[in-house]
């Protein structure tokens, strides 16, 4: 493995701060034949450490796999496992001092400012090392979520197949929406560099069953790729996730504030009907709301954050029966 200083710059407050890159490379290519890259992007928001833990969880098999079985590196891997360190040290979703949001500062066609100059750079290095890249995201401090892969339906056609490998529980495959123009991969995508949005639990914390899940669909995606061959150490079967679109994807909202408390589990199947919890008011000792679910389907998010108000979503499913119908 090689550890490479991507960029380095001075902090407001004059502290030095660094973004490194972990490359694992072949020991060398079919002659005459190019080397697919790939590239593992986390940490962009501070508050999302799922993303740092997986790629952890990449390095050190990448590592073990080298030193065992060396012949298994077909292509080559980067991983930026913490794209956005300042951020990442303070634990918050935007970058300290600017408080700007590093995910939404690609693609603006300038460097006015130091995260958008920073943005431009990682940018140019992750997408001339890539033919493939992953860039993995955890959930906001509300809501708990399944792993899944999003995809913009622009680009539905050649990220589907991909997001299919990659042992989640759900593809979701949703409209386009103007905040996206000015993300990583909606960038990548539109550079013609394949782009996958993974996300995964809940930010400010690390759920080790679901960064396994997905590190295991990381190492299967390489497989399918052509990047690793498998290797007797590391053998398991893959989920095929459901794939959903817009019209398949049920959102259950409160109606009053208060504070939620829930019955409802990640993954489960509920049906129409069917109680999901209560809103209530401790000061009052009054239920506000008796929150009942308004389809059936398979949960894939969870609202974990009791303080809610109205309209804040409570949960989101994949529906048995698409709406309309």
């Amino acid at each position: 493995m090689q550890i490479q200083t991507l960029l380095q710059y001075q902090s407001p407050l004059g502290v030095p701060v660094e973004i490194k890159k972990q490359t694992f490379n072949c020991a060398r290519s079919a002659a005459g034949r190019p080397v697919k890259k790939i590239s593992f992007v986390a940490g962009l928001h501070g508050d999302e450490w799922e993303g740092l833990y997986i790629c952890h969880l990449l390095s050190r098999y990448l590592q073990d796999l080298k030193t065992t079985h060396a012949e298994s590196f077909l292509g080559e891997i980067n991983i930026y496992p913490a794209a956005n360190p300042q951020a990442v040290c303070e634990g918050t979703r935007l970058t300290p001092f600017f408080s700007v949001d590093a995910n939404r500062s690609f693609g603006a066609g300038g460097a006015d400012s130091l995260p958008e100059y920073v943005a431009s750079d990682l940018f140019e290095d992750i997408r001339s090392s890539s033919d493939l890249a992953v860039d993995i995201h955890a959930s906001n401090q509300r809501l708990l979520e399944l792993p899944q892969i999003r995809i913009v339906e622009e680009f539905d056609l050649s990220l589907t197949p991909l997001a299919s490998e990659c042992n989640v529980d759900l593809v979701w495959v949703h409209p386009m929406a103007g905040v996206f123009r000015s993300t990583l991969a909606y960038n990548l995508n539109k550079a013609r560099v394949p782009a996958l949005v993974v996300e995964t639990g809940i930010c400010l914390r690390i759920h080790p069953e679901f960064c396994r899940q997905v590190f295991l669909g990381l190492v299967h995606l390489m497989r399918h790729v052509g990047i690793l061959k498998g290797d007797d150490s590391l053998e398991f079967s893959v989920k095929k996730p459901r794939v959903v679109y817009p019209r398949e994807v049920g959102s259950l909202q409160a109606k009053k504030s208060g504070l939620f408390v829930h019955q409802m589990k990640l993954g489960q199947n509920v049906q129409e009907g069917e109680k999901a919890g209560e809103i209530i008011d401790p000061i009052q000792g009054r239920v506000l709301e008796e929150v009942r679910f308004p389809f059936s389907g398979m949960l894939f998010t969870v609202c974990e954050n009791p303080v809610v108000y109205e309209g804040a979503p409570l949960a989101r499913a994949a529906l048995d029966q698409p709406a309309g119908k």
